[in-house]
Formats: C-alpha cells, sequence, structure tokens
C-alpha cells in the first residue's frame, strides 16, 4: 500500500468533498514545502522525530511529511513519537492502532509528569508552563536516546502569531515562536514544519481525515486565558479587517531594525548627517497601499477536541 493511500481519508467522502481534500492537502503540502526549504528544516539523512500529540496539528504534520518524504528529492526517515505523561483516562490504544496502520516506526514514552506536575502546583493554577518544561526534558532525552537529528512540532502560523502578541502585551518583547531553532539544552535542532499553515485549514484537514482525536484537556488544568484571549481577539480582527493576520505574518518574515527602537539591533548612536539614507528614511511613515490576500478562510470557533497541541514549546 503507498503513502498515498495509507494518508488517505478513512472514510467515504462525497465528491465535492473529494475535490476539496485534494486541493487543501495539496496547499497544505506546498506550505510546508515551502517552510522547510526556507529555513533549510530537513537535510539529506536527516532522521526528524515527529512529536505526536493527538492533536489535530501534529496529526496534519505528520501525514503531510509523509505525503512529501514520497516525493521529496532527498532522503529523510520519519519517527513518530509520543509521550504518555499518565494523565487519567488517556486513551493508550488509539495513536499505536493508528501507527501500525501507517506502517511508520514509533516510540511511545511513558513517563509521569502528571503526578510530577500535580504535586508542585497549588491546586486551581494553571500547570501548563511547568508541564511544557518537563516535556521538553523527556522529548529531548527520547530524541537524544533514538539518534533524531530533528525534533519537528506541530505548531502553525496562527500559534507563532498569537506567541507575538503574548510576548508584546504582557512579556514586553517583541519574540514569537521561531520556526527553526536550537533546543533548551543546546543539543537539538527544533523545526516548525506548519509555520505556514492557517490553523482554520488544519481544522478542516482534520475533519476530512477523521484523525482520532485525543482530547488536550484530560489533565484538568485551566486553559490559558491569556492565549485564549489572544486568539479570541485575533479571531474578531480577522472577521472585521480580513488580511489583516495574513499581513500580520508577513511583518514577522519583514523585520526593520533601523525603524525599531532596540540599540542591541540597530546601532543608532552612530547615526549623522552623512549616513544617508537608511531603509526609506521617513518614507517607512507615509501610508502605504496594502493589498488583501485573495485566500482568506472564514472563522473557525473551535472545540475541546481542536485545541492547540498538547505539546507547547515557548
Amino acid at each position: 500500500m503507498t503513502v498515498e493511500q495509507l494518508t488517505l481519508p478513512t472514510t467515504q467522502l462525497t465528491s465535492v468533498q473529494k475535490t476539496q481534500f485534494i486541493k487543501l492537502e495539496k496547499k497544505l503540502r506546498r506550505n510546508v514545502g515551502q517552510a522547510i526549504a526556507q529555513y533549510n528544516m530537513i537535510e539529506d539523512g536527516d532522521k526528524v522525530m515527529v512529536c505526536l500529540s493527538g492533536g489535530k496539528d501534529s496529526y496534519a504534520m505528520l501525514s503531510i511529511l509523509m505525503r512529501l518524504k514520497e516525493s521529496a528529492p532527498i532522503h529523510f526517515d520519519l519517527i513518530a513519537v509520543n509521550l504518555d505523561q499518565k494523565q487519567p483516562g488517556f486513551p493508550e490504544h488509539i495513536l499505536p492502532e493508528y501507527l501500525d496502520k501507517l506502517g511508520i516506526e514509533y516510540h511511545i514514552v511513558e513517563e509521569n509528569t502528571y503526578d510530577i506536575v500535580k504535586d508542585k502546583v497549588p491546586e486551581g493554577k494553571t500547570t501548563c508552563s511547568l508541564c511544557s518544561r518537563l516535556r521538553r526534558a523527556v522529548l529531548y532525552k527520547a530524541a537524544k536516546k533514538i539518534g533524531a537529528t530533528k525534533i519537528a512540532l506541530g505548531h502553525h502560523r496562527d500559534d507563532m502569531i498569537e506567541t507575538l502578541m503574548l510576548n508584546m502585551f504582557y512579556g514586553g518583547k517583541m519574540k514569537a515562536m521561531p520556526a527553526k531553532l536550537v533546543s533548551d539544552n543546546g543539543e537539538h535542532v527544533v523545526i516548525r514544519p506548519l509555520a505556514f499553515c492557517k490553523e482554520s485549514e488544519l481544522i478542516q484537514y482534520s475533519e476530512l481525515k477523521h484523525f482520532p482525536i485525543i482530547p488536550c484537556n484530560l489533565c484538568g488544568s485551566q486553559p490559558n486565558m491569556q492565549r485564549q484571549n489572544i486568539k479570541r481577539m485575533l479571531n474578531d480582527w480577522h472577521d472585521q479587517f480580513p488580511g489583516r493576520i495574513e499581513s500580520m505574518f508577513t511583518a514577522m518574515q519583514n523585520v526593520v531594525p533601523s525603524h525599531l527602537c532596540d540599540s542591541k539591533l540597530f546601532d543608532f548612536k552612530s547615526i549623522n548627517s552623512t549616513s544617508g539614507i537608511i531603509n526609506g528614511g521617513d518614507t517607512a511613515f507615509d501610508e502605504v497601499a496594502i493589498e488583501t490576500p485573495q485566500d482568506l478562510s472564514p472563522k473557525n470557533h473551535l472545540n475541546d477536541a481542536q485545541q492547540l497541541n498538547v505539546i507547547e514549546v515557548k
């Protein structure tokens, strides 16, 4: 059985849905391929550890990477890894059964981080921060054990924009999720192949594929309210001002340090009358015509099964 057959939706689609699925998957493959090429995420001979949480994003990431591997001009291996944190009610059978059907190499890492978090975090407080740090440590250890050269996480474009806004509003920094970085311990390269993918399209893809979604709220923790507020704000902007989110993400790829205020990134002290015009000078403040992207997705209201991936690295 080919990878294409293995990654097709498991239920019969109508002719309209099939056309919709083919177009959507083609677009997602193009976006993932563009991100991989732009940031040199995957190289010949890489062993990529795909972190699979059981959420829509990581399922989609694995599916798209498997399709791209089939036609890629280079050779690389994919190994799916899931961290079983021993949360109450975690359906241990779902991921092994799904991955067995795909025929992909995988590892289920069992580590009772749930009890550690419950012991350290007071009742009623959000556990996400500590849980995330513990997950990172376990996943980095797993990557070293299996000899992975890259660690792939399922964060998408909307996650990156939300993180930028969170850091601006609450952290006083212009900092988001990078598409590629070196891990906290300095031993691994972490990549986000879905960096150019919209969450709304991943939701649509997940629904057409009928992924066996595992809820991310099994721990009983309160959701990150700041992130949820940012998400609502961005969704409202998308409804009221179509194209604004696309423009924001484009801006993240077109940073002009000379027109910000960080003297660590640009030498403002050295500017004098002989410096010449720098990056357009005052013309940077003139009004510019912003084209509205043609391909705009409608707002999607997320249910519990469609929340952000369990794995979240800040």
